[in-house]
């Protein structure tokens, strides 16, 4: 399954060439604006696949709630919002939380779709892929809220 893995490089991303930078300039780079864009790009991410993969994600969704493809629409919009307001500093914190309380309202539609085996992506294998999306979500909580809420306020420079 590549999706996860595209996932934490492109959370993991900036903060690797963020690292890779102050190396080579000796400067000092803000690893929780680095951490803030990694999530912003992983949300760009997020959306694209609202939009691209719209039908897969109408079909995660239980055929009872009702509007459900412009739900997917709306929720892919919502993830642009905090995607664009993740690389503006001054919305970076509101921004964060945003996204923690995405991943968990989220994370029920992940849960059925486990269950029902919806092949989104290629992803047909019923409940075992909660064993790889669950882990990914806590991550992903975890980086929003270590990384960008209540970061260790530590300059890349001095990560060894």
């Amino acid at each position: 399954m590549v999706t996860p893995i595209i996932i934490i490089l492109l959370l993991c991303g900036p903060l690797l060439f963020g690292v890779i930078y102050s190396k080579i300039r000796d400067v000092q780079v803000e690893a929780a604006t680095l951490a803030c864009w990694g999530l912003g790009i992983a949300f760009m991410f997020f959306f694209i696949g609202h939009i691209v993969k719209a039908q897969g994600m109408v079909e995660m969704l239980p055929s009872w709630m009702p509007y459900r493809l412009p739900l997917v629409y709306f929720t892919g919009v919502i993830e642009l919002v905090v995607a664009i307001l993740l690389f503006i500093p001054k919305y970076q914190l509101p921004a964060a939380k945003a996204a923690i309380a995405i991943f968990m309202l989220f994370f029920p539609a992940n849960v059925y779709a486990a269950l029902n085996s919806v092949g989104l992506g290629g992803h047909q294998w019923g409940p075992v892929y909660l064993l790889i999306r669950a882990p990914l979500q806590i991550i992903l909580i975890a980086w929003a809220y270590f990384m960008c809420v209540k970061p260790l306020s530590m300059p890349v420079a001095e990560i060894k």
